[in-house]
């Protein structure tokens, strides 16, 4: 686009709404074709559209063609510019539909990986009575490092999340959901796959090449991973399980996500009564929020469960 819009934008109307919407599912997507399922629409469509949200704004959002999809820098201020207002949009529907007293909107939520194979299902079956009481909510899940989950909730876009429990936010307010431990694996192929506990000198344990998590985790945890020989990170423990699976490497994971691969026998736990930890696993909310009766009946759901 060779030339800004000459004036500025004198209202934004429900078309810009929803040019604004397939703009943030784009981005959210990493691009058009990757956005055709979601949208439910041909690339061709969503890319008329975004040349026309481009003429409205005077701006070019996002740059596309053999190089990939990536944003411009105005690209990337009216992104973030599109989930304030969205949010925004949502939290007065939000209120609006509680004078009603009927569930109604969305429910945002930000999950750290693997907590799907936790027994209690505490997640799961609040889930199902939110649907159970608002059959209308729309829920949205969203899996990233804790990290962004938190800053996620701090900043609107999150309703809700559940992280790790390493260090209190100022600003937000957890509320303790599970206690996950964690054990020592190997996997099959690795010399100390067969190696009896009773005979595994905690040395030779030390000496094996490892895997060091790159999310934060809490003081007392950080010298299990200290006296290993750490020669390899992960971002998450799915991660981390791709590396412990190779036999080449021991590492720790939350007990029920390698319980399937144990069944199989192809992990085992090292030394279990001594190399383990545990953390807490939290919900976490904004403190000071606005009233949000989807957001409260998913609160009071998990509190039931």
């Amino acid at each position: 686009m060779s030339s800004r819009r000459p004036d500025p934008l004198a209202q934004v109307s429900d078309f810009e709404i929803r040019l604004l919407k397939l703009f943030r599912s784009v981005v959210e997507c990493g691009g058009f074709s990757a956005a055709e399922s979601a949208l439910g629409i041909g690339r061709s469509a969503i890319s008329q559209q975004m040349s026309d949200l481009e003429q409205r704004l005077g701006l070019r959002l996002c740059q596309r063609g053999r190089a990939g999809f990536a944003l411009t820098e105005e690209g990337r201020e009216v992104y973030q510019s599109t989930l304030q207002l969205l949010s925004a949009l949502e939290s007065f529907r939000t209120e609006v539909n509680g004078l009603h007293r009927h569930l109604r909107g969305e429910l945002n939520i930000g999950l750290t990986d693997n907590l799907v194979t936790i027994p209690h299902m505490r997640i799961t079956n609040a889930l199902a009575r939110l649907k159970e009481q608002g059959p209308d909510v729309r829920i949205h899940i969203r899996m990233t490092p804790p990290s962004e989950v938190e800053q996620g909730v701090l900043d609107g876009r999150l309703h809700i999340g559940v992280v790790p429990q390493v260090g209190a936010l100022s600003g937000l307010e957890y509320q303790a959901l599970y206690d996950e431990r964690s054990l020592l694996y190997c996997a099959v192929g690795h010399p100390l796959f067969y190696v009896d506990d009773q005979q595994l000198e905690d040395e030779r344990l030390n000496a094996q090449e490892a895997i060091a998590p790159t999310f934060r985790v809490p003081a007392e945890v950080q010298s299990h991973y200290q006296a290993l020989n750490c020669t390899a990170s992960a971002s998450d423990r799915e991660g981390m399980a791709f590396l412990i699976l190779t036999g080449r490497y021991i590492g720790y994971l939350p007990d029920h996500y390698a319980q399937a691969w144990v069944q199989q026998g192809r992990l085992r736990a090292l030394k279990a009564s001594s190399r383990y930890y545990d953390i807490n696993l939290a919900a976490v909310t904004r403190k000071g929020r606005r009233a949000h009766l989807v957001l409260e009946s998913f609160l009071d759901a998990l509190a039931e469960a």
